[in-house]
């Protein structure tokens, strides 16, 4: 049985590949968020942690959407950074 080189290549690639993580969302209440500014410095923040991969906000119930890779980062470590920069924060809903 022959296999074609292209064939192969992808086969050797496929299985020399991380299995991929699948990527989560969760939703953070973030009571502080009182000014126009506080999305801007909450976002910027978090979008420099490693594996956070977008954040949405919802500036009216004061909360954050962030999806994130879950094998670079986890909830609480997303409600640290928050904290960190003066924004307390708590998960109101964690995804799988």
């Amino acid at each position: 049985m022959k296999i074609a080189p292209s064939a192969l290549i992808t086969l050797l690639f496929a299985m020399a590949s991380p299995v991929w993580a699948a990527p989560r969302t969760v939703i953070v209440k973030v009571p502080g968020m009182n000014c126009p500014t506080c999305p801007v410095t909450i976002k910027k923040a978090l979008l420099k942690d490693k594996g956070v991969e977008n954040v949405a906000v919802r500036y009216d119930s004061k909360e954050l959407v962030v999806s994130f890779d879950d094998e670079r980062t986890t909830p609480d470590a997303i409600m640290k950074s928050t904290a960190a920069i003066g924004f307390p924060s708590q998960i109101v809903n964690r995804s799988r």
